[in-house]
């Protein structure tokens, strides 16, 4: 049932295929590019660095910025796979709002601008501005405002202490209960709960409710539980929901002679610590059932970009921002003398009608045409229940 529901999702369109495909993408990169693609220092990279997994994201103190929010492909890497995933998300976007293909060109060009203006001036937080970033100034406005009852509405359809089984959440076994409520009962369970800046540290923290979350596309078919928790003694203002997600090997490759942690769900979190610090400081990494799983809790203000039937100039304006972001993170890891080294790289071998690197040009628009196929052949199995 949850490989019938990935494969439906990955059917609904050319976007949501290459969403949910980082296999895929690794793999054409690997077969169409062969080593043609510059070597960018080792740092940690998103490793799936597409539209849907940058949004607001809150910190600890309540702060909301546009980070990077999902690290499952975290790993030590080549951060031009991130730049060619982003871009390869962007213009599966510009595909699907009916762009016409100059649209395409000028994302990429907005892009290279976007990062590195980043890597020139990595301290300076950019924020969207002027009407094309629309899109991503209302992900702002609604995450700035949001509150627990439209988390709880959204995301378990009610505010009553209890998750609702049905169609999205499953029950669980008796030993799956028994494992949850041992990770809750840990130290390092309550501590990630209570450092919230409105709890108590001391707060004691309760499981009220739990069960197996059929989530996402890419993680179905793994470990997923909800877990509906109380921390200190407040009836509804202590409520909190928390995720808890299976950590896989990254399908991203990683950059020979680094040292990574080997337990997957560590990696996922030391990875969100380097890339998105909002995030990554409420991560815990533990297990269940003996595999390795990452808990957060789930905040109001985390939210997913929603790039859906955009304009030319939004896409353009999109990309630049959504750039800086991925080029800070990255950018925050290097030191001044391999920032500088990175951007005369990425300087070179532009065409005089392009000013992208043609390096990005060719890679994404050779995936776009890999993808496209792999999507309709996706598509033709799905209608015909094959596979």
């Amino acid at each position: 049932m949850l490989d019938q529901r990935r494969r439906l999702k990955m059917a609904e369109s050319a976007h949501a295929y290459v969403r949910g495909n980082a296999v895929k993408f690794y793999e054409c990169l690997e077969s169409l590019r062969r080593g043609s693609l510059p070597e960018g220092p080792a740092v940690w990279i998103c490793g799936d660095c597409h539209v849907g997994n940058l949004g607001p994201v809150a910190s600890l103190e309540g702060k909301v910025e546009i980070q990077i929010r999902d690290l499952d492909q975290a790993v030590i890497g080549n951060p031009v796979h991130d730049l060619i995933r982003l871009a390869l998300s962007l213009a599966t976007a510009a595909r699907s709002s009916d762009l016409p293909g100059v649209s395409t060109a000028l994302m990429m060009e907005a892009m290279i601008v976007g990062y590195e203006e980043a890597l020139i001036d990595p301290c300076t937080k950019r924020k969207p501005s002027g009407q094309a970033t629309d899109p991503i100034q209302f992900a702002m406005k609604q995450a700035l405002k949001r509150k627990w009852r439209q988390l709880a509405e959204e995301r378990i359809e009610d505010v009553t202490p209890t998750i609702p089984l049905g169609k999205r959440f499953w029950v669980l076994a008796q030993s799956e209960k028994r494992e949850i409520a041992r990770l809750f009962a840990s130290e390092q369970a309550r501590k990630l709960i209570t450092c919230l800046r409105q709890r108590d540290d001391n707060d004691p923290v309760k499981v009220l409710d739990a069960a197996y979350w059929m989530k996402g596309c890419s993680s179905l078919g793994r470990l997923r539980y909800a877990v509906l928790a109380r921390a200190g003694n407040h009836p509804q203002s202590s409520l909190c929901l928390l995720d808890i997600k299976e950590a896989v090997c990254a399908a991203a490759p990683r950059a020979p002679h680094v040292r990574m942690p080997r337990d997957n769900a560590d990696r996922v979190v030391e990875g969100a610590c380097h890339l998105s610090p909002y995030l990554g400081q409420r991560m815990l990494a533990a297990k269940i059932l003996g595999r390795s799983v990452v808990l957060r809790e789930l905040l109001p203000q985390d939210l997913m970009l929603e790039m859906d039937r955009l304009t030319r100039e939004q896409i353009v304006a999109s990309a630049r921002f959504l750039a800086s972001v991925v080029g800070r993170a990255h950018a925050g890891q290097m030191d001044e003398s391999a920032r500088k080294a990175w951007l005369a790289e990425l300087q070179r071998n532009r065409s005089k009608s392009l000013d992208a690197p043609s390096w990005l040009w060719t890679s994404v628009v050779d995936l776009l045409a890999s993808h496209e196929k792999g999507y309709l052949e996706h598509c033709r199995k799905f209608a015909a229940g094959i596979g």
